[in-house]
């Protein structure tokens, strides 16, 4: 992993140089792993993504000598050593709230580094938790996106055109206090807590904790609703709620958040699989509830909502 505080010190070395091959070759020559991106965009320019990331100052000169104008990626968590809040604004979704609520809580108080998005919003920068793995995470509905383990960011001085004007990424703000990493699972549950979990029981109070699960599916963003599914499913999994009572509960709502029927299906059922112990093996000639309760009839309420459009 490299040091953290030599990759910040690197970032703000290259900031605002007008040339991006050189900036890619100086962060490499500081032992910051990178690898290009589309001109003007995000998407990788290699087939594995950050996952070809590297220091390595011949390939970082050839991969620039094709495309002089690649944007810099940056790969966070353990490869780089660096982590990133990433505060978002687009449409009604403004994240600059959410982590102002975050900032008075004293929870982004180690930012190493502030950098302003060419969309408006901001880049968040903390030294890599060491020894543990912080996981990429979205709270779509915050506007805030964690970039660790499994992630990327893109780097100054990139840069992106919007509305016809050519603009940077580029450092708003350096700490003039301590930096050190962010607790990601503890910001996470602030921006986006999760419902309760519904307790064992019958009657009304467990379809009241079931609707609670299927209203917080309803609402995630695209990028967390295959997780928010498979945790809320899980939770009734834990709580001994029949699979087939799971997917009627939950599969509506995940459709309206925009998973299709066989998504849904797959994902309660890896959910019930990953909580559950696997059944004994049915009996010769017969279909046991675990092997169809996912089966898609023209009754179920997932084809339904699938045919709605949903």
């Amino acid at each position: 992993m490299s040091d953290p505080f030599d990759v910040l010190a690197a970032l703000i070395r290259v900031d605002r140089t007008p040339d991006l091959a050189a900036a890619a070759r100086s962060l490499a020559a500081a032992g910051v792993p990178v690898f290009p991106c589309e001109p003007d965009g995000k998407r990788p320019l290699t087939r594995r993504g950050f996952l070809d990331a590297t220091s390595d100052p011949e390939q970082v000169a050839a991969w620039w000598s094709r495309n002089p104008d690649a944007n810099i990626g940056l790969p966070t968590g353990a490869r780089s050593g660096v982590v990133a809040v990433d505060v978002d604004v687009h449409g009604p979704i403004d994240g600059r709230v959410a982590w102002r609520r975050a900032s008075a809580a004293g929870l982004v108080d180690g930012a190493g580094l502030l950098v302003r998005t060419p969309t408006g919003g901001a880049h968040a920068y903390f030294p890599a938790a060491p020894g543990a793995e912080q996981r990429s995470w979205q709270a779509a509905g915050a506007g805030v996106d964690f970039r660790g383990d499994g992630g990327y960011i893109i780097a100054p001085p990139s840069r992106r055109t919007i509305d016809s004007v050519a603009r940077r990424y580029e450092i708003a703000d350096i700490a003039a206090h301590s930096i050190g990493p962010v607790e990601a699972a503890r910001l996470r549950d602030f921006l986006d807590p999760r419902p309760a979990a519904p307790a064992r029981s019958d009657g009304a109070a467990a379809t009241v904790d079931a609707e609670r699960l299927a209203a917080w599916v309803a609402g995630r963003g695209e990028g967390e609703r295959n997780r928010g599914l498979f945790w809320a499913a899980c939770r009734l999994a834990e709580h001994g709620t029949p699979p087939t009572d799971a997917l009627d509960a939950l599969g509506p709502a995940a459709a309206e958040a925009g998973l299709s029927e066989r998504e849904i299906a797959t994902t309660v059922r890896s959910a019930y699989r990953a909580t559950q112990p696997a059944p004994e093996p049915a009996a010769a000639g017969r279909t046991s509830s675990a092997d169809r309760w996912c089966s898609r009839s023209a009754t179920s309420p997932v084809a339904s909502a699938g045919r709605t459009g949903l």
